[in-house]
């Protein structure tokens, strides 16, 4: 009988220290994979671009490319069109191209003004006396400009 308890304490011995192998073996591997994994992620560099788009780049290009243009018009666009007695609410079916560059508007028959900030470029057009008037705004959102506002009055 004594050697038959011998017997069953010496498996469980070993048991117990396959047992203990295989957990070191594992917590080894899980360390391996770790490092190799860390290692992995610093030799790929990871491109932020935190450099913000140049306004009058943007603008330039927004009234040039119609393809940008339509990249860069946030949706859906507020502000709305008052044509008369009707209201019309901008949606990327009915709100056309952008042509012209506020700078580049004759002055002898419209009224300009525009601000500009670090974040934000507001454009006005109008005809004094006529009930014509339109404001654009334009925004930056994250590092990249988008017209987000027009506002137009024809009555």
């Amino acid at each position: 009988m004594k050697d038959l308890l011998k017997f069953n304490q010496a498996q469980m011995d070993s048991k117990k220290i396959i047992f203990k192998a295989l957990v070191l073996f594992c917590i080894f591997q899980v360390l391996i994979v770790s490092c190799k994994s860390s290692k992995d992620t610093s030799s790929k560099p990871i491109k932020i671009s935190s450099k913000v788009e140049d306004f009058d780049s943007f603008y330039d290009k927004f009234h040039s490319d119609s393809i940008f243009q339509k990249s860069r018009v946030n949706q859906p666009l507020k502000g709305q069109k008052f044509d008369g007695t009707e209201v019309i609410h901008w949606t990327k079916d009915n709100f056309g191209l952008v042509k012209k560059r506020v700078y580049d508007i004759d002055t002898a028959l419209y009224k300009v003004n525009y601000q500009k900030s670090a974040n934000e470029f507001i454009q006005k057009v109008w005809i004094e006396d006529s009930g014509y008037s339109s404001e654009y705004k334009f925004k930056l959102i994250g590092n990249k400009w988008f017209l987000v506002s027009v506002v137009e009055y024809n009555i």
